[in-house]
């Protein structure tokens, strides 16, 4: 009798209408929500679905109701009728739940019956699929609709088959990727996050490794270089001085690179006689422009490193500052670290093979998360970048080398679609444009119009997870990462008045050692 009873109680509906073997509806006895999980209770065994749609009608409440006096009426009936209101939802079959639970997915060959009860999924079962019990998989957050459930995700299929993280701003992206970083650092994992909005050197975890981007000229093309420094392509006359006078600094020897440029310019386009008067306007500007990098971009053209990526350190989680760098800057020296990266990693499988590498050293001999902020700006899908190219590699090949790719992005109609669509997990949260929601439906089959149709309805933290990383899709709200200090919305009304207090604080102490004669009005 207890037994019974405990099944009765977990029993919501009854399946209705037409069945097919991906997709059943339901009339439940409670109002149900898109996220949750449900149990079909089927002849050949139970299976698992995900509720991706649901709806309350009211017959007596219905659109024909033409005013208040109307619907007061209609309401008065609706309350004493209690077959007035129907609660049906639309239900994803995701596979036999014994299945599930040992990581199969086996659709039913015959759709569930109409009248078969329909059952909550109930918190054990969830977590044996959800929540496994592995060192692969980190803890992330609780399923949304089930919140007694823990929701994990798995770290090495990250790596092995990468990641988008796509969402409006405020959503909660740089969350996501601040507590990936807190359980890598953990377990010391390698991570590379390219930060183009200093969202994360002010993270507080153990294990983190902050540096501004760095890249030695001479190890530049003319081109890249010319670029570097913000030459048009356009002003062939400066790219024509400047190629001359950088081939001369490259081979310059020791710490001399600025002033071997600045010199070869002055001395064989300024000062000398006879060049041509636009040669020498040119180089005039192109001093101007060797001044300003000296300058300003010092940190980032370090001339005494000859290795940038030596800098990144293995075990560690690396933030790599480009707040201080153009769009175009900070595109090359993201491009550039990429390249170096893939060919690290690529020597490295080449080694465990037994073919012969060179002599350069082995920087990370195990695999490696890079992690792409504003992902739009740097592989967008309306121009060629430098970033554009390795990031399009390493989604193709980066699997094969331990070379792990993670894009965060709030414009996802902006990405390459060829890039997003090898993303093979993906964690959607908040999004509203339309253009958005079907770029993101077109990168994933795990995606159907009704999930993404609910996008615009999450609150901050809620994502939905798909892919390799979860075993199946999930509603999730992903916990808060303590450690992260910035990145959320600035107060400004609390600031505003911070300082109006202390100005007025100040001003009344001022006036107080001016009566007391300590100060002079």
């Amino acid at each position: 009798m207890y037994s019974f009873l405990i099944i009765y109680m977990k029993e919501i509906g009854i399946v209705v209408g037409e069945s097919k073997p991906y997709e059943i509806m339901f009339e439940s006895k409670r109002p149900i929500s898109a996220g949750e999980y449900v149990v079909i209770n089927g002849s050949n065994g139970k299976i698992l679905g995900l509720v991706e749609r649901s709806t309350i009608v009211s017959d007596a409440l219905g659109k024909n109701i033409r005013n208040y006096t109307e619907a007061l009426e209609s309401k008065q009936i609706a309350d004493v009728n209690t077959r007035d209101k129907s609660y049906r939802a639309w239900v994803r079959i995701l596979g036999y739940l014994d299945e599930l639970k040992n990581g199969r997915a086996i659709i039913p060959d015959v759709p569930p019956l109409p009248g078969i009860d329909i059952l909550e999924a109930s918190p054990d079962d969830l977590g044996t699929i959800f929540a496994p019990n592995s060192d692969e998989w980190i803890r992330i957050g609780l399923l949304l609709r089930n919140s007694n459930v823990e929701a994990r995700v798995n770290i090495s299929r990250i790596v092995s088959r990468h990641l988008a993280v796509l969402a409006m701003t405020g959503m909660g992206k740089s969350n996501l990727i601040a507590l990936l970083a807190k359980e890598i650092a953990k377990i010391g994992g390698t991570m590379v996050i390219f930060d183009y909005h200093d969202d994360y050197s002010w993270l507080q975890i153990n294990g983190m490794n902050v540096m501004d981007a760095k890249i030695n000229p001479r190890l530049l093309e003319s081109e890249k270089f010319a670029e570097v420094m913000e030459i048009r392509e356009k002003s062939s006359n400066q790219q024509h001085v400047l190629r001359a006078a950088f081939e001369e600094a490259k081979s310059s020897q020791g710490e001399v690179f600025w002033e071997t440029l600045y010199e070869y310019v002055k001395n064989n386009y300024v000062t000398t006689q006879g060049k041509e008067k636009r040669y020498r306007e040119a180089a005039e500007a192109v001093l101007d422009k060797i001044d300003y990098a000296k300058s300003r971009l010092n940190r980032i053209l370090d001339q005494s490193v000859s290795d940038p990526t030596a800098l990144i350190k293995n075990g560690k989680v690396n933030i790599i500052n480009l707040i201080e760098l153009t769009d175009r800057q900070a595109d090359i020296a993201v491009g550039f670290y990429l390249e170096e990266l893939l060919i690290d990693r690529k020597r490295v499988t080449r080694t465990k093979r037994g073919e012969k590498e060179g002599k350069a050293p082995i920087r990370f001999p195990t695999p490696v998360l890079a992690v792409i902020e504003e992902a739009h700006a740097f592989i967008s899908k309306d121009k060629q970048t430098d970033t554009k190219y390795i990031a399009a590699k390493i989604a193709r090949e980066g699997r094969k080398f331990g070379l792990g790719l993670a894009i965060v992005s709030q414009r996802p109609r902006a990405i390459d679609p060829n890039i997003l669509s090898q993303m093979g997990s993906l964690a959607v949260m908040k999004i509203i444009q339309h253009d958005d929601q079907q770029q993101i439906a077109a990168a994933s089959e795990s995606l159907n119009r009704e999930i993404v149709e609910l996008l615009p309805s999450l609150n901050p933290g809620d994502a939905v997870l798909v892919g390799q990383w979860v075993n199946l899709p999930a509603f999730v709200h992903i916990e808060q990462v303590m450690e992260k200090k910035i990145g959320s919305d600035q107060q400004a009304v609390k600031e505003w008045k911070r300082i109006k207090t202390m100005n007025e604080i100040t001003k009344e102490s001022t006036q107080a050692m001016i009566k007391k004669g300590y100060l002079k009005d």
